[in-house]
Parts: structure tokens; C-alpha cells; sequence
């Protein structure tokens, strides 16, 4: 089977790409930029080049392909709307593999996004799931709502850097789930057939709220967190003056998900009915305790490493200081 990835040099994506080669599957990934994407080529991957706002560099792209695993959202920095990019690019992506005949299309959408109309991701993401389910291709929609990998920036490395953490006010708990375990359930609906034409959620063992989540990091590392709260209010006053303004659309689009975060709604669904029907063994799920338990032993591993390179740099310093002295200790 020969799989096209969308979104391959992403947070998600890129272990998408992994998974898939590590399990013999041949791979091409749609990029924009091969500079950006070159690791992927040194994994094994194919790169093409394309665009999913330019529907004719599409084609090419799908040609050969069996499958297409479609991991694409826009990012903060894309200079693209979050409309032509998780609207318009996957209305292309979808007509393009249909005429392309591929056998598979799996999506990943995002957990609960049909709750949140006046959010334009989640209505979006809901409106493509929609799109998707009515193009006659034989898809499987995956929605996760949280990558466990975005923790360590917001939690772990400020209170390691004794920095601030920011927590938005009522925060709602989310179910995170590590990207390598999401890049599993992908590449395994590829080969159930009962996972044809179904959505599925993809979330954590439990819900964390950002509290929780910083009472552990604490217990883990052994400092003490500086919490800065942020009201919500305050976010939701810039997207409305953001909004005055066509260069701040992007930005307000992006500061409307605070009401899904903010919501003190918790993200999380029963996996039950994914676990059998994709067949995972929930034992194989990294949990939130021991990502976040791994990650803080790896970083007092190489601490320690470096305090030690550190006295050592100082003691050959010392002796070559010494050395090098014209002064020596009188005998007695």
C-alpha cells in the first residue's frame, strides 16, 4: 500500500510518517518547502511538491496512491486563513483523491467540533468531516484533542526555567494523548476494514485540567511554579477588536478556540469502542503521568551530566591555573 501524507512535517504528522515506514509502508509526502520537510527524505519518505490551496499541483501528488492520511491544519504562522487552509485546501485534497480513486482516506479532525459552531476551526473541521462522509470516498475520521508533546512547553520547561506558567481561567480538561500513540490508530484503521466510513475519537486514558497537570510537573521536578492567571474575558476583548481590522481575522479566528478551552467543559470521550474495533490494546497508551515522568528523568539525567562536565571543565581549569603560577608554597 502506498500512502500520501498531508501535513507530514507537523507535530502529527511527522509521526504519521514514522509509524508508516517503520511498519514497510512506502510513503510520499505532500510539502511546501523540501528544506523544511529533508528529514522526512532521510527517514525514507518521498517528498512532492504541492500546496493544498493550489488544487492543480494535487494530481500529481496522488498518483499511485492507495491511501492518503491527511494530517493538514493551518499554523499560527501561515500567512493563509484558517478558511482556505482547513476549508478550501481539504475541499481540494478530497475531490482530487476521489478523482484520484484512492481506496482510503483517513482525517483528522478534532474532538467535539460539532458543539462549538461560532468557533470557525471546530465549524470547519466539523464542516469538512461532513464534505468527507459525503464524497463516496471510503474514509475513517479521527478526532484527538490534545497532543500530550504540547505539554512541555507550556508546563514543564516554564516552571524547570522558573518563568511564569499561564493558566486561562477556567481551564477545561483535556484527554491528552501522546502523537506516536495517535500515529498508531491511524495506520492500523488503514488495515480494519470495520473502520470504514466511522468516526472515532482518539483521547488520553483521563482528562487533565491545567492545575493537575502543574501540581505534577512540581511533584516531578521538584520546584515550585509561578502561576499567572489569565482571564478569559481579556482574550476574548482582543479577538473582538482583532476583528475591526482584515489582517486581524486570523488572529481573532485563532483566539475564538479560547471558548473551547476556557469553557471548563472537559474534552474527553469513552474509547471503548475504538480499542475493539481498531484493535490496541489500551496497556500500549502512554499515560500523562508517565510521559511527563520520562521527559523529567531524562532532563535530571542530562543536568547532572552537565553539572559534571561543568566541575570537571573547573578543576582541570584550576590545576592548569597552578600550574602556571610563579608562586609556589613555602617549605616549612
Amino acid at each position: 500500500m502506498s500512502l500520501l501524507v498531508v501535513g507530514a512535517s507537523g507535530t502529527l504528522g511527522r509521526q504519521v510518517v514514522k509509524r508508516a515506514l517503520d511498519e514497510g509502508y512506502k510513503v510520499r509526502c505532500l510539502v511546501r518547502s523540501f528544506k523544511k520537510a529533508s528529514f522526512l527524505k532521510e527517514w525514507g519518505a518521498e517528498l512532492v511538491q504541492g500546496d493544498l490551496c493550489d488544487p492543480e499541483s494535487l494530481p500529481p501528488a496522488l498518483e499511485g496512491i492507495t491511501a492518503v492520511i491527511d494530517a493538514a491544519t493551518s499554523r499560527p504562522t501561515d500567512s493563509l486563513s484558517i478558511r482556505q487552509v482547513d476549508w478550501e485546501g481539504q475541499v481540494n485534497l478530497i475531490k482530487a483523491a476521489k478523482q484520484a480513486a484512492v481506496e482510503r482516506f483517513i482525517f483528522f479532525s478534532i474532538l467535539d467540533s460539532e458543539k462549538y459552531p461560532n468557533v470557525p476551526l471546530m465549524e470547519i473541521k466539523r464542516c469538512t468531516e461532513v464534505f468527507l462522509a459525503e464524497s463516496g470516498l471510503n474514509y475513517t475520521i479521527l478526532k484527538p484533542c490534545g497532543f500530550l508533546q504540547g505539554l512541555i512547553g507550556q508546563y514543564a520547561i516554564p516552571i524547570l526555567e522558573k518563568q511564569a506558567v499561564w493558566v486561562m481561567g477556567e481551564s477545561s480538561p483535556i484527554a491528552y494523548m501522546d502523537t506516536q500513540d495517535i500515529a498508531k490508530f491511524a495506520i492500523q484503521a488503514l488495515r480494519v476494514p470495520e473502520a470504514a466510513n466511522r468516526s472515532f475519537p482518539i483521547v488520553g486514558s483521563r482528562a487533565w485540567g491545567a492545575y493537575e497537570i502543574i501540581r505534577l510537573c512540581e511533584r516531578l521536578s521538584g520546584k515550585e511554579a509561578r502561576i499567572t492567571r489569565m482571564p478569559s474575558g481579556l482574550l476574548k476583548s482582543v479577538e473582538r477588536v482583532a476583528r475591526f481590522f482584515q489582517w486581524g481575522w486570523n488572529l481573532a479566528d485563532r483566539l475564538s478556540f479560547t471558548e473551547v478551552i476556557a469553557s471548563g467543559k472537559p474534552l474527553t470521550a469513552s474509547m471503548d469502542e475504538t480499542y475493539a474495533v481498531l484493535g490496541i490494546d489500551p496497556q500500549e497508551i502512554t499515560t500523562l503521568e508517565g510521559y511527563m515522568q520520562d521527559y523529567f528523568s531524562r532532563i535530571t539525567k542530562k543536568l547532572k551530566e552537565l553539572e559534571y562536565e561543568k566541575e570537571k571543565a573547573k578543576e582541570k581549569a584550576m590545576k592548569k591555573k597552578q600550574k602556571r603560577s610563579p608562586f609556589k608554597p613555602s617549605a616549612k
